[in-house]
């Protein structure tokens, strides 16, 4: 079972939720890279729909929201699924870093800190989606150990499925 205290011995990591739509949409909106290449826009209602989106037949107690704090500062959000999408794999559904952080090599230190956590519990592996046409998060992510192992058509722009061992 994930504990998101033990997700980071740098930074506070503490779940997110509706109070903090604002802020989190604040924080997207300074980041908007992510947004250019997945045909969607940040806004308060998807920020809201995101908090509680998780894939078909998975609990919300599965789903951890969380922002990794120093401080107030707000230097990354990590929306993790355990155990998705079987038991052995956990899935990052969104990452995205504080701009202002960003070519500091803390995302990657957030990332290896998380993979592992998720370790720790017995996973086996990491799963997640990259929009193909974004050169900084297919960069990002294979830096990471992220191997592509198949494409998905999506609405407007192709997802690129990658996994890592942990």
């Amino acid at each position: 079972m994930i504990d998101i205290a033990k997700l980071s011995r740098r930074y506070e990591v503490r779940r997110m939720g509706e109070g903090d739509a604002d802020a989190i949409l604040a924080f997207c909106r300074e980041n908007d890279t992510f947004y250019r290449y997945c045909s969607a826009e940040p806004s308060r209602e998807r920020v809201l729909e995101d908090l509680r989106l998780t894939p078909p037949g998975v609990e919300a107690s599965r789903k951890h929201y969380v922002g990794f704090f120093d401080g107030e500062t707000l230097a990354a959000i990590l929306d993790l699924i355990d155990g998705y999408p079987d038991n052995a794999t956990a899935y990052i559904g969104f990452f995205m870093m504080n701009k202002a952080l960003q070519g500091r090599g803390i995302g990657t230190g957030i990332i290896g800190e998380v993979c592992a956590h998720l370790k720790e519990t017995g996973k086996t592996a990491v799963r997640l989606a990259i929009a193909e046409d974004n050169p900084q998060a297919r960069h990002f992510w294979r830096k990471n150990g992220f191997r592509v192992i198949r494409k998905v058509p999506m609405d407007g722009w192709t997802a690129l499925v990658a996994e890592r061992e942990v």
